[in-house]
């Protein structure tokens, strides 16, 4: 599975190559190779761009889209909320967001397992805009792929076309951009932004200047080098795949020795080393080669090859979908121990996510000490311990927290706002101070329930120590029967 250097002196294009590459990209004296590969409407090619303009159609209307009156998807990271299909994650929900993880993370090794990199080929985004959207509009602008190549050997980088090119590359860049910076601050916000001056909201564009330059790099210059370099997915491809997992593979036994030609020997195989195959490739590779991490698995050279073998009266699928087991002459089964165990733990990641989700209550109360000492204690002797309450309110209405003390006689309790208004999908806090007098401690502590109720149905109660004096400063007084809750400011 290792890259397979190619050592011709001119390339399958017919632009001479230095010497050799290193990688597809990269020739052995450093400079760069230019792919500008030749399309293959093939069969494949064809599902490719339906399922590719339907991803991007998708991208470009999530951030429209809103699920029990939230956003399909916004990842609000300035206040730390993330909303997915309706639902809120928040900082605290760290089990959800693991099980979240792993369950796509398992799904990847499945979908692996069973069907190779068609996550690479088929949904990628450098894959899906890169061969349907920048390169079409290259292969227009530039007057085909013969053009471009043209451009490339007499170094015509400022050419007027080309020029054009860029720019439209750029405005392309700039509303993918802004599309991107939606699903992190909303299209309102992001209207209101785009209506205003950049001096107004000067970090926000920089992340939106920042991203454009990003795309425009990455789809002007660095291209198929994401996958080639960047991403670490083929290097993942030799623990992920096995000998049974779908890959697009060329059939040697069947194609070799190759000769040039309709007119073969009758040992020949029916490879007639046209080329078209590498043509074809976006990651500039002989798929002949064997199974290389460059590969995305997008299917082109199969488009390619099935063209030629119509044209030259021979079978369909030398070049094809199918598994390393199939191609020397083994079996092919899809029951592996690996196609059962990912489905198994991917049961239990989504069976505990969604248990976590439907068991999660409609609030979330978190109580801390208060800043300083533990207690403070009065001209009066009463001992005071102040409690700091947070609330989130995961529910989509307002609703008022009425917050009281049980478990202690005679107690005082302030609260300089009680009920506490909590708003929809929001989060306040605020302190109550219990005031006891010290013989209500015992060896310097006394446990109480602090109770937070909505009067809605939410009721949350947490058992709670409250500190004092080991011993008793002034005399006991006369402790009256139930509390005494009082409201100030």
């Amino acid at each position: 599975m290792a890259t397979q250097s190619t050592n011709r002196a001119p390339s399958a294009s017919g632009i001479p190559v230095a010497g050799g590459r290193v990688l597809p990209t990269l020739n052995v004296d450093g400079s760069r190779r230019w792919l500008r590969p030749r399309p293959a409407p093939g069969r494949h090619w064809q599902r490719r761009r339906a399922v590719a303009y339907a991803l991007m159609l998708l991208f470009l209307s999530i951030p429209y889209i809103h699920f029990r009156g939230r956003p399909l998807v916004l990842l609000d990271l300035p206040r730390r909320e993330f909303t997915l299909v309706g639902t809120t994650f928040l900082p605290t929900d760290t089990l959800l967001l693991m099980l979240l993880l792993l369950s796509i993370v398992v799904s990847i090794f499945l979908l692996t397992a069973l069907f190779g990199r068609v996550w690479c080929g088929w949904g990628c985004p450098q894959t899906v805009y890169m061969e349907f959207l920048f390169r079409p509009i290259e292969r227009l602008v530039e007057g085909g792929r013969s053009g471009s190549l043209a451009m490339d050997r007499e170094g015509r980088h400022f050419h007027p076309r080309r020029l054009l090119k860029y720019a439209i590359y750029f405005a392309l860049s700039l509303f993918l951009a802004h599309t991107f910076l939606a699903y992190f601050v909303g299209v309102e916000q992001l209207a209101t932004w785009v209506r205003r001056s950049p001096f107004d909201h000067p970090t926000s564009f920089l992340v939106m200047a920042g991203t454009t330059a990003l795309i425009f790099f990455d789809f002007t210059y660095f291209r198929e080098q994401t996958c080639i370099v960047a991403c670490p997915y083929g290097r993942w491809q030799s623990v992920l795949l096995d000998r049974q997992s779908l890959i697009v593979a060329y059939d040697y036994e069947r194609g070799e020795p190759r000769t040039k030609g309709r007119v073969q020997a009758a040992d020949a195989g029916d490879c007639i080393d046209c080329g078209a195959c590498v043509q074809t490739c976006p990651t500039g590779i002989d798929i002949r080669d064997g199974l290389q991490m460059e590969c995305i698995h997008c299917t082109q050279c199969a488009d390619a090859c099935d063209e030629i073998m119509r044209r030259v009266d021979r079978p369909e699928g030398l070049i094809r979908y199918t598994t390393q087991d199939a191609l020397q002459g083994g079996r092919s089964g899809w029951l592996r121990p690996r196609v059962v165990l990912y489905p198994v733990a991917l049961l239990l990641f989504l069976g505990a996510f969604t248990w976590a989700i439907v068991s999660r209550a409609d609030a979330e109360v978190t109580l801390l000490r208060g800043i300083g000492a533990p207690f403070a204690q009065g001209v009066d002797g009463l001992v005071s311990n102040q409690v700091r309450v947070k609330v989130v309110n995961r529910s989509r209405e307002s609703h008022d927290y009425q917050i009281t003390v049980e478990g202690a006689p005679g107690a005082s309790v302030i609260a300089p706002e009680n009920p506490l208004r909590v708003a929809a999908g929001g989060m306040a806090t605020t302190s109550i101070f219990v005031l006891l007098p010290p013989s209500a401690f015992t060896h310097g502590e006394r446990a109480v329930v602090v109770r937070v109720d909505d009067g809605a149905g939410f009721s949350h109660s947490t058992n709670w120590r409250l500190a004092g004096p080991s011993t008793s400063t002034v005399p006991a007084a006369t402790e009256p029967d139930g509390n005494n809750t009082r409201g100030g400011s």
